[in-house]
């Protein structure tokens, strides 16, 4: 397993030549191409990746600790594999579309200006999280833990409270119909 600190990767294909299993520390990874790579086994510390194609990526194993994601493309990843340990992570001006965060404590993520379409949150730990100008059509909050998260500025959510742990989450006045929709009350 190799160890690589401090390196800058712009505009690799590491569908080519697929990026090696080991630790990257304080690396910054900018237009990079991971389409549907295999990046198990990986340790990502203080790394950031800027435009960045991650969609479909594998993560098993894979540690993200303290990592930026900023304007990047993540459809479809399945976070549900990815190594627990020290799990911390942001996402800016990203696309989550269709990714799976099942039963992963991700407390204090700030997920900002993202497009998050039908993403799985079902029995994630977001306590603490912020959801600032980020679009959630169709994302999944089943049993999911939103103590303290912030959505006065989220978009497009749909929570059920009763099936959610809400202690203290915060909503902007004019989105409570994101939280009443499923009782059948209409607002007009």
């Amino acid at each position: 397993m190799i160890s690589i600190s401090d390196e800058t990767f712009t505009k690799k294909d590491f569908t080519k030549t697929p990026l090696e299993s080991g630790e990257y520390d304080n690396c910054v990874f900018s237009s990079c191409i991971f389409y549907e790579s295999r990046l198990t086994e990986i340790s990502f510390i203080n790394c950031v990746f800027n435009d960045c194609d991650l969609s479909l990526v594998k993560i098993e194993n894979t540690a993200f600790r303290e990592v930026e994601f900023n304007s990047c493309k993540m459809v479809g990843v399945d976070f549900e594999y990815a190594n627990s340990f020290s799990l911390r992570f942001s996402f800016k001006n990203s696309n989550l579309s269709h990714a799976v965060f099942f039963q992963k404590d991700i407390r204090k993520t700030v997920f900002e200006h993202c497009i998050l379409h039908e993403t799985d949150f079902t029995q994630a730990n977001l306590a603490e999280s912020k959801f600032s100008y980020s679009d959630l059509s169709g994302s999944i909050f089943d049993r999911t833990h939103l103590e303290k998260a912030d959505f006065r500025e989220a978009l497009n959510f749909s929570i059920i409270p009763e099936n959610n742990f809400l202690k203290k989450a915060r909503f902007s006045q004019h989105d409570l119909a994101g939280l009443l929709t499923h009782s059948g009350i209409e607002i007009s």
